[in-house]
């Protein structure tokens, strides 16, 4: 969150056990109004949790819950969902089969006359593009167009907060993309704080304007997409986003030697015993006859694979002690080599990582 933006949800020192099981430890965070957090976590490491404590759906053992700066669960007060003003969207959708698009929508718009719950249900209907599907009833729409649905119930009494759980997880690929594209933008324009939860770390990347990255229900890092990225704090959040190539090595003179040339080990004590992460978009490909006699490490092209937007290379390198290293380059486009040709790899080094093992 922003320095001195207002918080609309803050979760302080949060901590769940289920028996001996600690799913949440010490977990604090807190979303401005107007902005998307991504949970973003393997399965079971305590996402979902968060989410049902933030909702009221799981009863607070330990911490805060604070809504505009007021307390909701804090030990003496737990309050149920619907006293919290949050929307809520569901893997399942959960909408009700007996009732039409209309009255799923306007369900929870109680205490308002009834000209107004219609005018609102169609209003928040039209954003999320289904008012022409007004009197249709759930188990006549596809799985993307009851998301839709859910999402404008949901969004219908305004709230300050809306949490989602895993909401696109049940659509193909094509459809997420195009139903995730178009909830962003109908999230960003309603003005509410958004947490939702997801395991699919391109999803959060997509979605979020900060990932909160859980391990074993603690954060492991919180920022922006491009900091967790780019700056993770250790292995784990580096690999979360990725295939890696990987090094075992030990600092010498403040760097580690790599097959791939020397990288540098700021702040490790000389002798520390390392392990050297590189994306495979960081291994730049040159032909050996382009290379003008620069002193890139050279590779045996295994296969290459063309991916849709990227192309796949695996490599061969030879190590020091004569044992041939298997490496991975994605190449943006079309860049289809030849297996057994020889190629050039140059690092950019914004995307090497050097942590300690272990």
């Amino acid at each position: 969150m922003a320095s001195g933006s207002k918080s609309a949800l803050t979760l302080e020192h949060v901590r769940h056990a289920y028996g001996e099981i600690l799913a949440v430890d010490d977990v604090s965070l807190a979303i401005a109004p107007g902005e998307l957090v991504c949970l973003l976590g393997p399965s079971g490491c305590g996402k979902t949790t968060v989410l049902r404590i933030a909702a009221g759906l799981e009863p607070l053992q330990q911490g805060r819950v604070l809504i505009d700066g007021a307390p909701v669960a804090d030990g003496e007060r737990d309050l149920p969902p619907e006293d919290r003003n949050v929307g809520l969207v569901f893997q399942d959708y959960a909408l009700f089969p007996h009732l039409n698009v209309h009255d799923n929508v306007a369900f929870g718009l109680t205490g308002l006359p009834a000209a107004e719950r219609r005018a609102r249900a169609r209003r928040v209907l039209e954003k999320v593009g289904m008012a022409d599907q007004s009197k249709v009833f759930p188990d006549s729409l596809s799985g993307g167009q009851q998301q839709r649905v859910a999402l404008a119930r949901a969004l219908a009494p305004e709230p300050r907060i809306v949490l989602l759980d895993e909401p696109f997880s049940g659509l193909d690929l094509q459809l997420r993309n195009q139903v995730r594209d178009q909830t962003l933008h109908v999230l960003k324009a309603s003005g509410a704080a958004t947490l939702m939860v997801t395991h699919d770390p391109e999803e959060a990347m997509f979605m979020a304007d900060r990932i909160a990255l859980m391990r074993a229900g603690r954060l492991a890092q919180v920022g922006p997409p491009t900091e967790l990225y780019f700056n993770p704090h250790d292995a784990f959040v580096a690999a979360f986003f990725g295939d890696l190539n990987r090094f075992a090595g030990a600092v010498r003179e403040g760097r580690v030697e790599t097959p791939l040339g020397t990288v540098a080990a700021d702040g490790l004590a000389e002798g520390t015993p390392v392990e050297v992460l590189i994306r495979p978009e960081a291994l730049r490909l040159h032909p050996t006859a382009a290379a003008n006699g620069s002193e890139g490490a050279l590779a045996r092209v295994m296969a290459a694979r063309m991916l849709g937007r990227s192309s796949l290379i695996h490599l061969s390198v030879r190590q020091a002690g004569g044992e041939d290293l298997h490496l991975h380059a994605r190449i943006p486009g079309r860049f289809l080599p030849q297996d057994e040709q020889l190629l050039e790899i140059h690092l950019d080094r914004s995307q090497t990582f050097v942590f300690p093992t272990g």
